[in-house]
């Protein structure tokens, strides 16, 4: 088994210890189910960053009134956040407000796209509330919910998507790519340094530069 997830599965009994739910989620879920090398270790639990305090001492709790917390167990780097519900996206980035939840469902609908939306229990079976599996099989890169709410919350998320179907090979659902080009002059209003930010993280950055460039997003 892969070293990172036998401590994900480490940690699960950890968090079941002391009463708490832990699950793999997002793009570290996807991976795994893609046979693609684990990085970036996200994990998603009911207990807050307050009553993870109790039993994770040696973490940053910076951004805890976010919900995140960050740590490292036996020198890997662990992202964790609380189940949470957002509202409002005033800023056409950020959410307005963030609830705490403790229910696993009121978590997936904040999520960009079905492939990122999978949770993955300490027994490797996946809990999937959007056909993201189906999706993920099918290569389609697919919206969590409306797809013209979801990106006018944010507009990055149109340069997330092309990021993974670069990355990945998979292919952008159709509706989704009519709401992408009606809504692409979004990216104008975006900070240079966010979109730089997600081109550097792509492993085809040219590709990914000229498409949006072609967008109108110049001096990348």
């Amino acid at each position: 088994m892969d070293y990172k997830l036998s401590l994900f599965i480490e940690l699960v009994d950890l968090f079941n210890k002391h009463g708490y739910q832990l699950y793999l989620v997002g793009g570290s879920t996807r991976d795994f189910l893609l046979h693609i090398p684990l990085n970036d270790m996200d994990l998603v639990t009911n207990a807050t960053p307050e009553e993870s305090k109790k039993f994770l001492m040696d973490a940053d709790y910076t951004f805890e009134r976010f919900g995140t917390v960050k740590f490292n167990y036996k020198n890997v780097k662990f992202d964790l956040t609380t189940f949470r519900k957002e509202k409002g996206y005033s800023d056409s980035r950020h959410p307005n407000e963030v609830i705490f939840t403790k229910n696993i469902k009121e978590d997936y609908s904040r999520r960009d796209i079905t492939i990122n939306a999978l949770y993955l229990d300490k027994n490797l079976k996946v809990i999937d509330f959007v056909n993201g599996l189906e999706d993920l099989n099918n290569h389609i890169i697919r919206m969590v919910g409306d797809p013209y709410k979801r990106i006018k919350e944010d507009p990055l998320r149109i340069v997330r998507i092309y990021r993974f179907q670069f990355d990945l090979g998979f292919f952008i659902d159709k509706d989704l790519e009519k709401v992408i080009e009606e809504n692409k002059v979004l990216l104008l209003n975006l900070r240079k340094e966010k979109i730089l930010e997600e081109i550097r993280k792509c492993h085809h950055q040219s590709e990914l530069r000229a498409t949006l460039i072609n967008f109108g997003i110049n001096n990348l």
